[in-house]
């Protein structure tokens, strides 16, 4: 039976230092995949990775192919196996199954309940279909994750007053400056990220809310939703002298603010406070921004303190979407073991039939014995009785039960009747 395997790192293994190297871009994750998909060793294969995560899930065609994995990670991201084993993670069959299912569900995550989590892992999805390097049993495992997800968001408490990232950033500026009602906002990049952040920041009634965005047109779109102001990304540097927080939420590979331009936004703003909220990865923020008076830079890891307050409030609806998870598992678990179970029966099946087929032949070797009608119901006879013979090793093997072995009885029934059975079915 194939095997299911998951390799990453996420916030609670790795710092953001480490997690922004390891970081997949689009364009990365598109090579990513074409690579493995020429890997014979590799059946199928997806990479998903955000700001808290770099996870790759995959379907060995022989063996485990563990290390082959994190030498290809490794190699992709240019950075020493050295450097991050010790933060790996490694999942195999449930246990990768049960690590999806939680992330999926958002129990995995910095903030538990948040929802953008479900829409990150379709797009994963959506990127390694589109790429053709998911399979039969990704494509199954991928849709079951969803479906758990949803029932875990619709029938637990679990995204109540749901924190995202955002929501958490926002609060830090709250307790920083006591009231946003006097403020103006800045945000760089205008994804999904940003529209929450905008969202919170209107409930918290600030001042004015400027976006800026290197395809000026979304800038606009997500200025126009909330009164905002657009501005071109290049003259976000000009607009420090105006803004109190800037929340930054690109996709670029490089700092998108340095020490050097807010030094000189700050002699402009005469040396008013500054906050930097930082959540993307890699970071768009400089960290020597820090070093500078009244300019205060905060990043995902500076987050966890906001959201670990959330934890203790949540934790008995998170028990019950554990509990629906490990059901989620069995079932999955049940589902792999009857793709097992198929080529058994269908093997068995075709023995029976052979053996009929050259009785037969035996018994009609001189076909001047009997008649037409003769042959025709001697024929009928035997393979009824090799049908009823089976009936019910068959019926046996199909209703697996949730307290039993089934891959034993697999594989006494193949000795029983000594199937041949080819070994990657």
């Amino acid at each position: 039976m194939s095997k299911i395997i998951l390799i990453g790192i996420n916030h609670k293994t790795a710092p953001v230092e480490l997690r922004e190297k390891l970081s997949f871009s689009d364009e990365e994750t598109i090579a990513a995949l074409e690579f493995l998909k020429q890997d014979e060793d590799i059946k199928e294969s997806l990479i998903f990775s955000t700001c808290n995560r770099t996870e790759v899930l995959y379907i060995p065609e022989t063996g485990e192919q563990v290390d082959k994995i994190i030498a290809f990670i490794s190699q992709h991201k240019k950075v020493d196996i050295s450097e991050f084993k010790s933060s790996l993670y490694i999942h195999k069959e449930d246990d990768a199954i049960r690590h999806l299912f939680r992330v999926a569900s958002s129990l995995d995550s910095m903030v538990v309940g948040e929802p953008q989590i479900l829409g990150q892992i379709k797009q994963t999805y959506r990127t390694a279909v589109e790429n053709n390097a998911s399979g039969v049993l990704l494509n199954r495992l991928m849709h079951k994750s969803f479906s758990i997800a949803k029932k875990v968001r619709k029938e637990t408490g679990i995204g109540d007053n749901a924190v995202s990232i955002s929501y958490a950033a926002i609060e830090l500026a709250n307790k920083i400056f006591s009231d946003l009602s006097q403020k103006s906002v800045m945000l760089l990049g205008a994804g999904e990220m940003a529209e929450l952040a905008v969202e919170h920041l209107i409930s918290n009634k600030v001042k004015d809310i400027v976006v800026a965005n290197r395809t000026f047109k979304n800038a606009v779109d997500l200025a126009q939703k909330f009164n905002g102001q657009a501005v071109k990304f290049e003259e976000r540097e000009d607009a420090l002298k105006d803004v109190d927080i800037i929340i930054s939420s690109t996709g670029a590979t490089d700092y998108v603010l340095t020490e050097t331009q807010v030094k000189q936004a700050m002699k402009k703003r005469h040396h008013h406070t500054l906050f930097f909220i930082d959540i993307a990865v890699p970071r768009d923020i400089d960290p020597k921004i820090n070093t500078i008076s009244n300019a205060y830079v905060y990043d995902i890891d500076d987050l966890k303190n906001i959201v670990e307050s959330n934890i203790e409030q949540r934790g008995k609806e998170t028990v019950k979407a554990e509990r629906f998870i490990e059901e989620a598992v069995l079932k999955f678990r049940k589902w792999m073991e009857s793709l097992a179970i198929v080529p058994t029966i269908k093997a068995l099946n075709d023995k029976m039939s052979a053996i009929v087929e050259i009785e037969c032949k035996k018994t009609l070797s001189n076909p001047n014995h009997f008649s037409q009608e003769d042959i025709e119901a001697i024929k009928r006879m035997t393979r009824a009785i090799a049908t009823r013979t089976i009936h019910d090793p068959i019926l046996f093997l199909r209703n697996t039960g949730d307290h039993r072995d089934d891959s034993l009885y697999l594989n006494v029934t193949r000795q029983l009747f000594n199937l041949d059975i080819p070994e990657e079915e």
